[in-house]
């Protein structure tokens, strides 16, 4: 059986939640899935496929997903991978409201090397209550949507996407 790694960073459990969503699909689909927190993550040779995310904060995945992908790069390329990002809130298409990015720029070149299958943009979810005060400050200023923005249906989909795929190619 194919054995996939969901690996992800995340600060306040809403990337973690969209891994945990994407995990669920794979296994549905038959294929075995662990998910992880990235920093847990030691030895990528049981895995023949990977999806990694990261929340986004000011436009930056969290340091240890960054980390992982700059110092994996090697490993990464050797298989598939899927990239994905939570982070807008708000009504309407993420890539939109985030003029078509869906990774930051200083990891661009990363991927490029990595040759990711794809990059999903996500939206996230703001919640204050999980927050501390100076976070609280911040999204007040900015003025950011509050309210739990995730697209499960897209996130579903997207999931069942890569399973498809690695169900339907030979493996690596």
């Amino acid at each position: 059986m194919l054995k996939v790694l969901v690996a992800y960073a995340t600060k306040h459990q809403s990337a973690q939640e969209i891994a945990a969503a994407i995990g669920d699909q794979l296994r549905a689909a038959g294929l075995d899935a662990d998910v992880r927190p990235v920093d847990q993550v030691t030895d990528l040779s049981a895995y023949q496929a990977v999806v990694l995310g990261s929340a986004v904060y000011a436009g930056q995945w969290q340091g240890d997903a960054a980390a992982f992908l700059t110092s994996r790069q090697a490993e990464l390329a050797a298989r598939p991978v899927w990239l994905f990002s939570s982070g807008p809130t708000g009504e309407g298409d993420p890539l939109e409201l985030l003029q078509g990015w869906k990774l930051p720029e200083k990891l661009k070149p990363v991927a490029d090397q990595i040759q990711p299958r794809d990059i999903a943009l996500f939206h996230g979810r703001i919640d204050p209550q999980k927050m501390n005060f100076l976070e609280r400050m911040i999204i007040k200023g900015v003025k950011a949507p509050v309210g739990d923005f995730r697209d499960w249906d897209a996130i579903h989909e997207w999931a069942r996407g890569i399973a498809q795929a690695l169900m339907t190619e030979p493996a690596p």
